[in-house]
């Protein structure tokens, strides 16, 4: 076991601010996007709710193995898991349907289309996400889904490295993680959904939206500190008990 943790902390110490580093390499994408492609303040928006899809996806698997005593207790991960499922993919899919309706140019009725045949009880939010995200994945310009998967990859390098190599998942809650994502997204779009009906306002300006970019890396960073440091100082007083 020891030699198992000197081995573990050897990685962590070679790869350093790699988390840190990616996810502010991904965050400065949409910068690109805006020079280069000419995204609006629509795209930028509906970028940063695809991150939403993101951080919720990571989370289940946080949940997941979050480490629980005894081990019996993981069964109450197959109640955890399915209830976070449907009812932060509802909050997700109202979130993308605004979106579209307020600064959407296209059909936006496309994004809350479920058709004939609504999936019973509270699967329909699911149902619904899952019709925004396909209106999403229809609109958005090919270039920006390589920013969706910077994104991806972002997270995931911060999901192996904190939680699962750094041991942040020994002294995970699973119930305090089921509500950890919805303070990120509220504050966060809060933010950006300001500064994008400002930048659309004034016909979304390249140097309105840098800034607007700039904002939210500048509060992913210190929420992302601010996440892991929390974390260093539950595993410090779990050593202490």
């Amino acid at each position: 076991m020891e030699t198992r943790g000197t081995h573990l902390d050897a990685l962590k110490s070679k790869l350093g601010n790699l988390p840190l580093l990616a996810l502010v390499a991904a965050n400065l994408l949409p910068i690109y996007g805006v020079v280069a492609f000419g995204w609006d303040a629509f795209h930028i928006v509906l970028l940063y709710w695809a991150e939403n899809l993101v951080i919720g996806f990571y989370n289940v698997l946080k949940i997941a193995c979050a480490r629980v005593e005894p081990p019996i207790a993981n069964a109450g991960k197959l109640f955890l898991i399915p209830f976070f499922i449907v009812h932060y993919g509802g909050f997700a899919a109202v979130h993308g349907m605004f979106i579209f309706l307020l600064l959407s140019k296209g059909d936006a009725s496309r994004a809350m289309d479920v058709g004939s045949h609504p999936w019973p009880c509270f699967l329909v939010f699911v149902q619904l996400l899952l019709g925004v995200i396909r209106h999403c994945w229809d609109v958005i310009p090919a270039d920006m889904k390589y920013a969706i998967g910077a994104l991806f990859l972002s997270h995931g390098v911060s999901f192996v490295y904190n939680y699962i190599i750094g041991g942040e998942y020994v002294t995970a809650k699973p119930r305090d993680l089921m509500g950890q994502p919805y303070s990120r997204v509220v504050v966060m779009h809060i933010a950006v959904l300001a500064g994008a009906f400002i930048s659309a306002a004034l016909g979304s300006p390249a140097g309105v939206l840098v800034v607007l970019v700039g904002l939210k890396t500048v509060m992913d960073v210190r929420y992302h500190l601010r996440e892991h440091r929390i974390a260093a100082q539950r595993s410090v007083k779990s050593q202490k008990v």
